[in-house]
Parts: C-alpha cells; sequence; structure tokens
C-alpha cells in the first residue's frame, strides 16, 4: 500500500533526522585527549639535558591539559631502547618520546637499529635549539678558527675532547674538520663533564661543547671560544662569530635540538593538538627565561617541517660518517 505523499516526505524526513543524527552522538561520545596519563621516554639518565627538557614539558603540559604527562628514564645505547620502546607502542598519543640530535646521529653508526628514526614516527614538535661551541685551552696559540686550521696543517692530529662518540660534539667537530680539510685526533670521554675537566687542565687543546657549558669557563679565562656552530651568529652570544662566517665552510651547522615524537600512525589531531601545546608553552614568559638560563633558545617546528628536518640531518650526518670512516667508541 502506497503512504500519501504528505506522509512519505514526513517519513523521509525522519528518517534522514536519525541518520543526520547518529555520526553527532558518535563524536560526541568519541573520548577527550587526553584522557588518562601520558608518558613521555627519555633514552638518558635523569638531569641531563633531554632529561630537563622532558620534565619542563611534563610540567606545563600537566597544568593545560589536565592529565598527568610522566618522564620515564630508559637510559642506553645513544638513546636506542627508548626509541624502540616508543616505536613499537601503540599508537594512541599516550606513550612518546624526547629525543635530541643523537636520534639521527646514531643510524649512521648502527647498521641494525630495529627502527627508523623517521618513517617510524610521527613527528610532534621541536622545543629548542642551541650550539656547540669550538674552544681552545689559553696555552694553544690560537684565537680564531682560521688560525687554528693554519696551526692544524702546519701540526696534523692537534687532539680535540668530545662528551663520547657519536655525540653532536664529537660530530660538530668532524664536520668541521671535514670541510676544512685538516686532521685532528678525537679523544672521546664519557661525557661533558669529564671532557671540559681535561680541556680546562690542559690535557687535550681542544674542545667541543655546548655553548652553555663553555662561556662560563671562556669568563674566567679557563677556556677560549673560537667559534659557535650554529649557521647564523648565536643570539645570545652575538659578539663569537660562527664557523660559517669563515672563507670554505659556508653552510656549516651543527646545532643541537630537542623535539618529541610519537610512534607513527598516531592520529593527526592527537599530533596537532601536542603540537599547539608546545607552541603556547615556548610563549611563557616562564619557560623562555628558564630556556635562556641553560643557552637555549625556542625553535618550535610545525611536524611536517620537522619531519623534513630529521630527514636532511640524518642524511648530512650518514654522509659525514660513511666519507669519513667515523666510529661511535
Amino acid at each position: 500500500m502506497k503512504l500519501p505523499s504528505k506522509l512519505h516526505r514526513a517519513a523521509a524526513v525522519a528518517g534522514m533526522g536519525v541518520l543526520f543524527a547518529v555520526p553527532g552522538l558518535a563524536q560526541a561520545q568519541a573520548p577527550a585527549y587526553p584522557a588518562k596519563p601520558v608518558r613521555i621516554f627519555v633514552g638518558f639518565a635523569p638531569g641531563g639535558g633531554i632529561d630537563i627538557m622532558a620534565r619542563m614539558a611534563a610540567q606545563r603540559m600537566t597544568e593545560s591539559l589536565g592529565q598527568s604527562f610522566i618522564v620515564d628514564n630508559r637510559p642506553g645505547a645513544s638513546g636506542n631502547i627508548a626509541a624502540a620502546q616508543v616505536a613499537k607502542s601503540a599508537p594512541d598519543g599516550y606513550t612518546l618520546l624526547m629525543t635530541a640530535d643523537v636520534h639521527v646521529i646514531t643510524p649512521g653508526f648502527t647498521k641494525d637499529l630495529p627502527y627508523d628514526p623517521v618513517k617510524d614516527f610521527a613527528a610532534i614538535g621541536t622545543f629548542v635549539s642551541g650550539p656547540q661551541a669550538i674552544t681552545a685551552h689559553p696555552s694553544l696559540p690560537v684565537r680564531t678558527l682560521p688560525e687554528l686550521i693554519a696551526l692544524a696543517k702546519k701540526q696534523p692530529g692537534i687532539a680535540y675532547a668530545s662528551a663520547g662518540g657519536g655525540t653532536l660534539t664529537h660530530m660538530a667537530v668532524e664536520l668541521f674538520r671535514s670541510m676544512a680539510g685538516i686532521k685532528l685526533l678525537h679523544v672521546a670521554y664519557k661525557g661533558s663533564g669529564a671532557s671540559v675537566i681535561a680541556a680546562i687542565s690542559g690535557e687535550v687543546p681542544l674542545l667541543s661543547i655546548a655553548i652553555g657549558q663553555a662561556t662560563p669557563h671562556a669568563k674566567v679565562g679557563k677556556l677560549r671560544i673560537l667559534a659557535v656552530t650554529s649557521v647564523k651568529r648565536w643570539q645570545l652570544t652575538p659578539e663569537i662569530p660562527t664557523v660559517s662566517e669563515v672563507p670554505g665552510l659556508a653552510g656549516y651547522e651543527a646545532a643541537s635540538w630537542q623535539g618529541l615524537l610519537a610512534p607513527a600512525g598516531t592520529p593527526a589531531a592527537i599530533v596537532t593538538r601536542l603540537n599547539a601545546e608546545i607552541d603556547k608553552m615556548l610563549q611563557r614568559r616562564d619557560m623562555l627565561d628558564q630556556l635562556v638560563e641553560r643557552a637555549w633558545v625556542a625553535n618550535p617546528r610545525t611536524p611536517q617541517v620537522f619531519t623534513e628536518f630529521m630527514t636532511r640531518e640524518m642524511a648530512k650526518w650518514a654522509k659525514l660518517i660513511r666519507e669519513s670512516g667515523l666510529k661511535a667508541d
């Protein structure tokens, strides 16, 4: 039996109302993020730069998002243990990785990583960046980087200290050495503290270290800063020249960075939400003051820009490691 046309239209409209209401109901019932505590893995021991950044971020995200963000230190294997754990975790936004430049350096030394540093992660964003400083003990007769290059060509094999093989303190000098066409002798120490002690005592004439760690010793005459490794003069030390200012070394850059990653496949909405939180916290005056205390400068990136940056950096360091025959140990 056919329905009258008016009743037919009314039934159709009612049915459409039910169809329209179902997606809306599903959307309303979707759980908000975060609905439970979030764990931030750090592949290094408490107290280091990456750990400090993770705790600063966790505190502010806890305050802003109303759920606990918990730092979980899993030190070992240059951060690989924590990275592997996060890479195989559920891509639901509740397991994150705070990492740094080492994340894209290590692959050049380790051929059997259980994860791909870029493809197995969803880049969320970066927090800060900061240059290394190439420094000399006052007994070394050089005051500028060109003078060091000239001396190294006359006396190949001048030793430099780093915080360990495969760290940015190591790679920054190796990139400089390669581009300058000189020979230097790498002396790896177990951590930045030990390398600084060796340098200020005169045990090793050259030192590569974060600018924030070098500055106090330079102020009292125990070290001489020859250059910083950022592509432009560092805004906190504008009087110090860059490596890239030296003729023939244009384009040189070896700046540190720290950023947040999630497992690949993490929903875009969660990635966008967390990236926005990073941007928001990096605009806070109290946060910026804390960064300056550590000689860091806010350097936020979008997820796409962060991914592209990691890809370029990984290729750059892999090329240097391969062509120079470098070893992490």
